[in-house]
């Protein structure tokens, strides 16, 4: 069975970085800047993306390698 990603293009930016505050450096090298907007609260990973004209395949890279990120370091904290 896949194991579910912790992080979803359907997921706000605002909880995302607020649970996973680790990968806003991913989000940001993609180009989604809007990490300390007013409208991240409620806006999603996708159609922020979508505003700032990113194809479906870079959200999908993107949410990805944010997914990579927080599952490490979700690992290094179940280790400590």
């Amino acid at each position: 069975m896949a194991e579910q990603p912790l992080i979803t293009k359907e997921m706000t930016i605002g909880e995302t970085i607020e649970q996973y505050p680790q990968v806003a450096m991913v989000l940001m090298n993609h180009g989604l800047h809007c990490i300390g907007c007013h409208v991240a609260a409620w806006e999603t990973i996708e159609e922020g993306c979508k505003v700032h004209g990113m194809e479906d395949e870079h959200i999908d890279k993107m949410v990805e390698e944010a997914n990579a990120v927080a599952l490490e370091h979700s690992k290094n904290s179940d280790k400590k």
